[in-house]
């Protein structure tokens, strides 16, 4: 990944923060982004010696604005998000605007300001953090869920867009994975599902951004519009 750059959204912890280090270790220029310019941020930023923006994904404007200021951008990952557990009953509308504003409109404000130069430039890559919650076949989190299906419709839908500025848009779809936004929202059915993985365990953050670097790699040439499932073989009981 020598000479590229690389934004990665809501990468101050967990699956980001995790993309970040081994992208840089890669050879890789990284762009941090938070929510907010927080202690997690700027610690990370010092440690690699990147650069890193803070604005809510789903604030389009403020997007547009700290987006037009980074420069040329190669490869964007799209992994800023929020993972509430709430039935659907628990579910407010405002939990619902919160949860697609921050899962599917991030992406699309975020992806929308940076397609702009790769589509001058003839080419880059786009990786979307989906979730094996978007399928089917794993219940719970009903908006959480949608969102994510949503994130992995979108991106065939892009990637069949923008194949012909050479832009390439795959998806990547965790299982369950060990960072601090699952510990916080485990509850026993989520536990009883992971029971079923079948190699027994969570993922670590770093086998989620080995599999994302190679999505957004040069090696990864010919994949586009597809979703990438990294699960430990849940998907397949």
């Amino acid at each position: 990944m020598n000479g590229k750059t690389l934004l990665i959204t809501g990468s101050s912890r967990g699956i980001g923060a995790a993309t970040a280090r081994l992208a840089k270790k890669y050879g890789a220029e990284v762009i941090l982004h938070g929510k907010s310019e927080s202690e997690e941020l700027r610690k990370i930023a010092k440690e690699l010696g990147s650069r890193y923006v803070a604005f809510d994904v789903g604030d389009e404007d403020a997007v547009e604005k700290a987006v037009s200021k980074l420069g040329d951008i190669d490869i964007l990952v799209n992994n800023a998000g929020v993972n509430p557990s709430k039935t659907f009953q628990e579910l407010t509308s405002a939990d619902w605007q919160e949860i697609f504003n921050a899962n599917l409109f991030g992406v699309v404000n975020v992806s929308r300001a940076v397609l702009k130069g790769m589509m001058a430039r003839g080419g880059g890559k786009i990786i979307n953090i989906a979730s094996i919650k978007g399928f089917s076949h794993v219940s719970g989190k009903p908006a959480y869920a949608a969102s994510k299906a949503a994130v992995m419709r979108i991106t065939s839908s892009m990637a069949e867009e923008f194949a012909p500025y050479g832009i390439l848009v795959n998806a990547v779809a965790p299982g369950f994975v060990d960072t601090e936004m699952t510990g916080a929202s485990l509850s026993p059915k989520i536990i009883s599902q992971m029971d079923g993985i079948p190699l027994k365990r969570m993922a670590k953050p770093e086998e989620i951004a080995e599999v994302i670097l190679f999505a957004a790699s040069d090696k990864a040439s010919y994949i586009t519009g597809q979703t990438i499932v990294v699960d430990g073989g849940l998907s397949v009981v």
